[in-house]
């Protein structure tokens, strides 16, 4: 599960471990199920994180990605709390693109409030592009590769999605994946600070959450995402017929 020259479909290239799971995980299981070849690529190890120690972290990572069925789990080890758009962190990870392949990119949006996140972001973008013009990062022996599209992880009320993803009959195995991340929850008397997501309540409003996208297309749940770029439809009579609610 960490071959980074396995070819995939999809992959996810999100900051930290469990942000994944978090946001994709639903479709990832989707995707799988579907026969598609998936990934997850954390671009840091978490090490910043309030709870939980790097070896921990990396354990339940391998764990929820048992829980995904992924093809492979990868981390370019950028530096948590420090993840930035510079030359180096672009060339590792146009390095991981053209091993693996992907034709689609999932990641967090650019207007993302953690800073991680919003580079995270920048960061796939502009990968993307170079991971497709030849003579960029040659000295690597790596082939260039058709530029893969990306859809970005909506979380804000601000961004309108462009698509949601009915993942009804894969929320119990997201919701079985992010558990995986015990280290980050809620657990009954842990010594560790609380934050955000350890607190009591955190996973039932991931639920909520996923019960809300999922209202939007008439269905029991849903992970939503942005794409920046014009969609192709090959059949829009098949595509805008689709069972979804629609509020006037």
């Amino acid at each position: 599960m960490t071959n980074e020259h396995t070819t995939l479909d999809a992959l996810a290239v999100f900051s930290h471990p469990d942000d994944a799971e978090l946001t994709a995980g639903g479709t990832l299981l989707k995707l799988k199920h579907l026969g598609y070849r998936t990934g997850v690529l954390d671009v840091t190890r978490g090490e910043m994180g309030t709870r939980g120690t790097v070896e921990q972290r990396a354990e339940e990572a391998r764990e929820a990605a048992r829980i995904l069925r992924l093809d492979a789990r990868l981390n370019l080890e950028q530096p948590d709390g420090h993840v930035l758009v510079t030359d180096e962190a672009r060339s590792a990870l146009v390095r991981v693109l053209r091993q693996t392949r992907p034709r689609v990119l999932f990641t967090s949006h650019w207007d993302d409030p953690h800073p991680d996140h919003a580079a995270t972001a920048r960061l796939v973008r502009e990968a993307a592009r170079l991971a497709s013009m030849r003579r960029y990062d040659e000295g690597a022996g790596l082939a260039q590769i058709p530029m893969p599209m990306i859809a970005h992880a909506v979380h804000s009320r601000l961004v309108a999605p462009s698509f949601v993803v009915d993942v009804s009959d894969f929320l119990e195995g997201k919701m079985n994946a992010i558990r995986a991340h015990a280290s980050q929850f809620f657990r009954e008397g842990a010594a560790e600070p609380e934050t955000r997501i350890s607190a009591r309540d955190f996973l039932t409003q991931l639920e909520f959450r996923a019960r809300y996208h999922g209202s939007l297309i008439n269905a029991a749940a849903g992970e939503a995402f942005y794409v920046r770029e014009a969609l192709n439809v090959e059949d829009p009579v098949a595509l805008l017929t689709r069972p979804m609610n629609i509020y006037s």
